[in-house]
């Protein structure tokens, strides 16, 4: 299968545009991709006419040009004869929007489905799903434009049974600065299902982390997955639906889906060395910290503050989360203490965590994160930044970033996400260092490098 026709169309047939109700989910989605895409868009009504000045083709195959993706919001029961349409016209993929199918039990409809197609190797999104959203190339999503929060485009493709989990992700993503290369809702997953999508990301070049929302595989689906992501070199992020008997009842109802032994499913990714987030909190955490820092560490972290209490918090964290703070030697607190700022140097606790106290400059954070990053006995530090102090500026963030360039250990940040504080948050996050919004987001960002075993 071509996803390259998915992703990245020059050609779109919009099949469903009503000519009396510029709500209808076929006109958002051609209207979006029409003003705002730069894709050669076909509207598509059996009954013809005129929309926006451009004529609307009673079928697809009355289209004079090869289209690349056919997206699909009709009545269920006319989907499997518009895709018969398709693959008579060597159409380059599908995105069907249109609910109706087995997760209302119409299981009748989904075979007619499959019939259509099942000799054509012909990529089909859906059906019951938003489709498909690729920065600067298209959106399938039926959601006004005004209303869509969309993050930058970056390195972390998100991959969703659910719809409203997706967009509600994509939000999150915009909110703490992660990118995203594609998102994809894949519904009932008739016929692309998580596997085929592990695979294509796997090998796209817009991709350095994939994430998934999973309700439940089909049969044999799981272990198959398990394995051909245990085979790639990208952290691959899971969370699951369905994870309590009531969940499970739920996610049946809504994508036809089987959840599974949750307990099962938690096993195997750990056994398989996948990141599992347990929560959207934790899915969040994790796609910006392996966004940034895609490589495993053992767990042995070094702390760096400006305040006993947030070094407190952090250690404790650290601990119930199976994270090591290895106690620094004396000769090794000795040999900090004198790079440090006079100021500073006989009020400073370097035990780690290292409290540098709130008289700490720039150069004492700097100095503190360079030691750090040449001890053999920590592979990953945790700066918690309070930029609040009066003599630490703006500068810092970009300062201690650079310093991922030299050590090769992997820095996470908290700074408090207020909008005053927004300087100091972009001095990471432009020089790729991820930055939680509290200690535990930042524990959660660690974590992440610790779950990943490649």
């Amino acid at each position: 299968m071509d996803f390259l026709k998915l992703f990245e169309p020059k050609t779109i047939a919009v099949v469903g545009v009503s000519l009396t109700n510029d709500r209808h989910p076929a006109n958002v989605i051609y209207n979006k991709n029409y003003f705002r895409y730069p894709v050669k868009v076909y509207a598509v009504n059996p009954k013809g006419g005129i929309y926006y000045k451009e004529k609307v083709y009673k079928s697809i195959k009355d289209i004079p040009e090869k289209i690349d993706l056919a997206i699909i919001a009709i009545r269920a029961e006319y989907v499997p004869a518009v895709l018969s349409d398709c693959i008579e016209r060597w159409v380059g993929s599908a995105a069907v929007i249109s609910g109706g199918f087995a997760e209302t039990g119409r299981g009748d409809l989904k075979k007619k489905l499959l019939k259509a197609v099942e000799e054509a190797d012909f990529p089909i999104i859906g059906p019951n799903c938003l489709g498909i959203y690729s920065p600067g190339s298209v959106d399938s999503f039926f959601l006004p434009s005004e209303r869509m929060v969309k993050p930058e485009s970056g390195n972390v493709a998100l991959v969703s049974q659910s719809g409203g989990i997706l967009v509600d992700q994509m939000v999150k993503f915009a909110g703490q600065g992660v990118g995203l290369s594609r998102a994809v809702s894949i519904g009932n997953k008739a016929v692309v299902n998580e596997l085929d999508l592990l695979t294509f990301f796997a090998r796209d070049d817009m991709t350095d982390v994939i994430a998934f929302y999973i309700e439940g595989f089909g049969p044999g689906e799981g272990r198959e997955f398990v394995q051909t992501a245990s085979r790639f070199p990208k952290p691959v992020i899971v969370m699951k639906g369905g994870q309590s008997a009531a969940g499970s009842r739920a996610v049946s109802s809504h994508t036809a889906s089987m959840a599974g032994d949750y307990n099962v499913f938690s096993s195997v990714m750990k056994q398989f060395g996948m990141v599992e987030a347990r929560n959207e909190y934790e899915m969040i955490s994790f796609c910006e910290s392996l966004s940034c820092h895609p490589e495993p560490i053992s767990g042995k972290v070094g702390i760096v503050t400006a305040s006993g209490g947030h070094g407190a918090v952090a250690v404790d964290r650290c601990e119930i989360s199976g994270l090591k703070v290895p106690p620094l030697a004396k000769k090794t607190q000795d040999n900090i203490r004198k790079k440090l700022s006079s100021s500073i140097q006989p009020i400073a606790s370097l035990g780690n965590p290292l409290d540098l106290t709130g008289s700490a400059r720039d150069d004492d954070f700097v100095t503190a994160a360079s030691e750090l990053g040449r001890l053999k006995e920590i592979d990953c530090i945790l700066v918690l930044l309070l930029p609040y102090l009066p003599e630490v500026t703006t500068d810092v963030g970009a300062r201690l970033s650079q310093l991922y360039q030299e050590v090769s250990k992997p820095i996470v940040a908290y700074v408090p996400h207020v909008e005053r504080y927004r300087m100091f948050i972009e001095g990471f996050q432009l020089n790729n260092v991820p930055v939680a919004r509290s200690i535990d987001g930042a524990i959660l960002m660690v974590e992440a490098m610790k779950r990943y075993d490649p």
